[in-house]
């Protein structure tokens, strides 16, 4: 049975949101604030974590960002949930390792549909350890081991490196990156596969993805 955790501020919200999960089958969790939030995921290791963004006190950015950095939750599918609508929130979001951005209002089904679209994407895949001799990636174990270090990277951004390291010196386009990264019922921001590679730049080092300009962008497994 997935665990889903829902962090907001409403009472309401909260209420309604778990009614509608836990008749599909999800164990859900309540957490009326951040802190309390970070403390039942730390503890129930929730797959997915429904984050409210405008809260007060410890806001949903910074709740996803303490999550991204604990050890045993790097893996954490975050779904932010806001009633703010305006781009520079959704880049926020996004840097902080969120996985999906919805704004309210939103139906019941809605959310479950994008529920179930995100959850598919932490099956397990089994493939093969691919990259290059100093940069591993392992889809199997969700690894990425990089000159014998581990490290640990958000939901989206291991799937966009894998992808792009699926095929060296193959050039992504970014259509192509949006419907296998993000899929096809999920609609987000023109930026998300800009801050995404940017993000893993400043992780793994400038070398290894390459911008194609006005096409996509490419794994380099000869540098």
């Amino acid at each position: 049975m997935d665990k889903i955790l829902i962090v907001d501020d409403e009472e309401d919200i909260r209420e309604i949101l778990g009614y509608n999960l836990k008749k599909e089958g999800f164990k859900v969790f309540l957490a009326e604030n951040g802190q309390t939030g970070i403390s039942i995921c730390k503890e129930e290791k929730p797959d997915l974590v429904i984050l409210d963004v405008m809260m007060p006190g410890m806001d949903g950015i910074e709740v996803c960002d303490q999550i991204r950095n604990t050890k045993g939750l790097e893996n954490v599918l975050i779904c932010f949930l806001t009633a703010r609508n305006e781009d520079y929130s959704q880049i926020a979001g996004l840097d902080a390792g969120a996985d999906d951005y919805i704004s309210k209002p939103i139906k019941p089904r809605v959310l479950i549909s994008r529920v179930h679209a995100l959850l598919r994407r932490k099956e397990s895949v089994q493939a093969k350890p691919t990259g290059t001799p100093d940069l591993v990636i392992n889809r199997e174990k969700y690894l990425v081991i990089k000159n014998g270090e581990t490290l640990h990277l958000p939901k989206k951004e291991f799937e966009l490196l894998s992808l792009l390291a699926s095929r060296p010196e193959v050039v992504f386009e970014r259509d192509l990156i949006l419907e296998r990264v993000w899929g096809t019922d999920i609609i987000v921001g023109d930026r998300t596969i800009d801050v995404h590679v940017r993000k893993l730049r400043e992780k793994i080092g400038d070398d290894y993805i390459q911008t194609v300009k006005g096409i996509g962008y490419k794994f380099r497994g000869e540098k």
